[in-house]
């Protein structure tokens, strides 16, 4: 398993090895132990999936607030995805900041998204699959959301907005700037 930092500290690309043969391949995907002497030592408490049947489906940017926030490690099952995390912690000098990293589940590649940052992804495929861990369960009173095409932040999306399938959520974010302080 490799693990690699980003731009933007603490998110980090986790590429686990795999093991092929004629039938296919073997990969592990997750190991505690190997994350955290890279200092991933969160422990998960829920994974989630989600499934996107168009090409250009949007979701994010969510987050949740403390004492519910959530870090997240992100991989995609079928399908590809661009997947960004965003620093929203003010005091941070990467602050509107973001990273995006294309996540497909031929490579296998995962992201590890910590506190204090918002995630969202679009679908590059149809039929897109995506699961992820998180360190905190869902809570809908801490569930937040930032607009995914905040021009202050500028995410370079695949997708414009007529492109893109949104969520009514999605839709009615509020811009970083319009945010408390959250972190």
């Amino acid at each position: 398993m490799q693990i690699i930092e980003t731009a933007l500290s603490g998110v980090k690309r986790v590429i686990p090895g795999r093991h092929g043969d004629n039938r296919g391949w073997f990969s592990e995907v997750y190991r505690a132990d190997r994350l955290a002497q890279a200092g991933i030592a969160n422990l998960f408490v829920q994974d989630n999936q989600s499934f996107s049947a168009p090409a250009g489906t949007l979701r994010g940017l969510h987050f949740q607030t403390p004492p519910a926030a959530q870090a997240k490690l992100v991989r995609v099952l079928a399908g590809a995805i661009l997947d960004v995390a965003v620093d929203i912690r003010r005091s941070s000098p990467t602050f509107g900041k973001y990273v995006a990293v294309r996540l497909d589940a031929e490579g296998g590649e995962q992201l590890f998204v910590p506190h204090g940052f918002a995630h969202g992804f679009c679908t590059l495929e149809p039929n897109t699959m995506v699961a992820y861990k998180v360190d905190a369960y869902y809570s809908p009173a801490h569930d937040r959301a930032i607009a995914w095409n905040d021009p202050e932040i500028g995410i370079s999306w695949p997708v414009g907005e007529a492109e893109a399938s949104l969520s009514a959520k999605d839709r009615a974010a509020p811009r970083l700037a319009d945010a408390p302080e959250l972190f």
